[in-house]
């Protein structure tokens, strides 16, 4: 027999083969859960009066590690957007959490790309205390997020930034 007789069963073989692959590599992926923001409310009155184990912007200890390492941000180059921020320790209902407020002024003035960069770099921040984020203005307007799921050896995150006009989500990450 020619050579490419032989090769023809054998090419066949090797193609219905990655077809297989590829067709159960999709459900796969169906399985793995978007990982979803908190939906509690902002609140702004935990600034001036902190409770419980809460930690602000205004109540953490530059002398001791405290848990999210967020203040050195508040005090570098974030100083002008990052205004302030609140963090909530995990509870049985909810994974622990990042709210950022952020100057309003200066966010809307940051393009796309340098808004992503922002949530990028405090979100990874966070989530190396497994920590999520939520960007807010002063107006309790939610502006971006950075969520992961922290029952997966490796953190599934996903980052998620308000559109200009508002009218919804755009994904990325």
């Amino acid at each position: 027999m020619p050579p490419h007789h032989i090769s023809l069963p054998l090419l066949l073989t090797i193609s219905l083969a990655t077809i297989s692959l590829l067709a159960i590599r999709p459900l796969q992926a169906e399985t793995i859960t978007e990982p979803q923001p908190s939906n509690a409310p902002l609140e702004l009155s935990l600034l001036t009066e902190p409770k419980g184990p809460v930690i602000t912007g205004n109540t953490v200890s530059q002398g001791n590690l405290t848990i999210p390492k967020l203040w050195w941000a508040k005090e570098s180059a974030e100083n002008k957007l990052l205004d302030n921020w609140i963090a909530y320790p995990a509870s049985q209902k909810e994974a622990a959490r990042v709210d950022l407020i952020v100057n309003q002024q200066i966010w809307s003035l940051l393009d796309y790309l340098e808004r992503y960069d922002f949530v990028n770099r405090l979100g990874t921040a966070a989530r190396n205390d497994n920590y999520n984020l939520r960007v807010f203005n002063y107006q309790q307007e939610l502006l971006a997020t950075y969520t992961c799921n922290y029952n997966n050896s490796q953190p599934l995150c996903n980052i998620k930034l308000s559109s200009q006009n508002q009218l919804g989500w755009r994904r990325s990450l």
